[in-house]
């Protein structure tokens, strides 16, 4: 009779995989917690600490008082290490590092284009500096410029998304960059992903949309709905109806204010033409479409008219469930896989002998 490896062996086989990630964070998983606005607040950070993960507050355009009272906020409910997400192009960048630093966070990540020189000196100095690449050549880059560690994150992630899928761009990257940890992300739902990923070189995981909908998240139960009846394939990036006036790609949940988008830009365009706006003008109008609209689906509930920002693997949220429970969960189909594969190599060799 075949014998399956004990989960505590296949636990440490695990961790091994996984160490640097660990090391890194200081937390027991090498889970991360995607930074989402409105969403990545302190209760969803500290939860996600406390069981064994690695929050990110969402700074997003918070003031410095703000991001502050949310640090301390954080504090009072987890002594486990957490970290700050900031926007490069936040006008008050300078500043809220310095609220970071002040407020002895250990870990600030630093999204939304390549950060700014002075801002990864003041960083360096005091705290670990995380930076996503969205291809090889900036991952280099970001490495010579004092990135301490990297996240790639594929086009099936939520929110504001590149062109390249998580696939492609971990088989360009982790093969090539060993100097840092790489956090893979973008369409992560189940523990034998992050398994593979860890295999192929990832030090660890950043998911987003598995924890939007968790007990200890402050979203609308509306929002949270959305997420559990929504499939992958309703997960889609905003469309572009022509290329002079551009449009960033973000990837939410296709609804009424979606479809509002496509005949706003029509229109919009269609008075270009006319010469009733001028180029400027009628760009500003096409990206004022969604202004608020974050936030109207997130803490209003307002999920036809708001942006219900999710990546593809919220077609895996099958319910509201407790963040400690999540994190369990993918720990253990990851150690599920091992023990499988280990079960099957097994009975492999027993065949040939």
């Amino acid at each position: 009779m075949l014998e399956q490896v004990n989960s505590s062996e296949a636990a440490a086989r695990l961790d091994a995989l996984w160490a640097r990630g660990r090391d890194f964070l200081g937390t027991r998983t090498a889970i991360i917690s995607g930074a989402m606005s409105w969403v990545s607040e302190r209760h969803l950070v500290a939860a996600i600490s406390n069981a064994g993960g690695f929050g990110v507050i969402a700074c997003g355009s918070m003031n410095p008082a703000l991001l502050e009272a949310e640090i301390a906020g954080t504090k009072n409910l987890t002594d486990k290490p957490f970290g700050v997400n900031l926007i490069t192009m936040h006008p008050q960048l300078d500043d809220l590092i310095r609220v970071c630093l002040d407020a002895k966070i250990g870990h600030i990540v630093l999204a939304g284009g390549v950060p700014p020189g002075p801002a990864v000196r003041a960083i360096k100095d005091n705290a670990k500096l995380v930076c996503f690449a969205p291809a090889l050549v900036l991952a280099k880059r970001l490495i010579r410029s004092g990135a301490d560690a990297l996240v790639i994150e594929g086009s099936e992630a939520g929110g504001h998304i590149g062109p390249v899928s998580l696939t492609v761009l971990a088989q360009e990257i982790l093969p090539h960059i060993h100097d840092v940890p790489v956090f893979v992300a973008g369409g992560l739902g189940r523990g034998e992903a992050i398994l593979a990923y860890l295999e192929m070189g990832a030090a660890g995981a950043q998911l987003g949309s598995r924890f939007a909908a968790a007990v200890e998240s402050i979203a609308h139960p509306n929002f949270k709905n959305a997420f559990i009846r929504a499939n992958a394939r309703d997960a889609v990036p905003s469309v572009q109806l022509d290329p002079l006036f551009p449009v960033i790609p973000v990837r939410g949940l296709a609804n009424e204010g979606t479809r509002k988008f496509l005949a706003h830009q029509a229109e919009t365009i269609a008075r270009f033409k006319s010469g009733e706006l001028d180029k400027t003008a009628a760009q500003l109008e096409i990206e004022h479409f969604w202004a608020g609209a974050l936030r109207r689906a997130v803490v209003d509930g307002d999920v036809e008219n708001g942006s219900v920002m999710a990546g593809q693997s919220v077609g895996m949220v099958s319910g509201e469930q407790k963040v400690a429970d999540i994190i369990e969960e993918l720990v253990g189909q990851a150690i599920s896989a091992i023990q499988a594969r280990d079960l099957s190599e097994k009975a492999r060799r027993l065949a040939s002998a």
